[in-house]
């Protein structure tokens, strides 16, 4: 009687740690592009824009605080994050400030800084196992 009692906790907790959350180890994958507009130091004059090449591209699985994974979008900006579990995202791009008003909070400062990098997040579900997920453009400005 121990032995099967002991054989049904082994496998309820075996179940249990089995379940999946966002983040690697699945099928799915999500892609889309980064789309730039450059523009000089005081936002007046725009020069030129198009999809943005080798920027870097961060993806948050679920609840997690810390980026999950980092890449590098391809020469026609082009993004993709394979092997994904169901669940939330966030999948983001650091841009320049255009408003040029973001506190210099990491340093405890209540200053404002001049252009400083801000981020530009989507966030997206997986919903089906295999699911391949296009993100909408992230627009950024250099």
């Amino acid at each position: 009687m121990k032995s099967n009692i002991l054989i049904v906790l082994l496998v309820a907790v075996l179940f249990s740690s089995c379940k999946k959350e966002a983040g690697e180890g699945g099928r799915a994958t999500i892609t889309g592009k980064v789309y730039a507009e450059y523009w000089d130091k005081t936002y007046t004059i725009k020069g030129d824009s198009g999809y943005a090449p080798d920027v870097d591209v961060y993806i948050i699985y679920g609840d997690n605080v810390s980026y999950g994974n980092r890449i590098k979008a391809n020469y026609d900006g082009t993004y993709e994050f394979k092997y994904l579990q169901k669940g939330d995202y966030k999948v983001f791009v650091y841009s320049k400030d255009s408003t040029g008003r973001a506190l210099d909070q990491a340093n405890g400062n209540s200053n404002y800084l001049y252009n400083p990098d801000v981020a530009v997040i989507k966030s997206v579900s997986i919903t089906e196992r295999k699911q391949k997920l296009n993100v909408e453009d992230i627009r950024i400005f250099k």
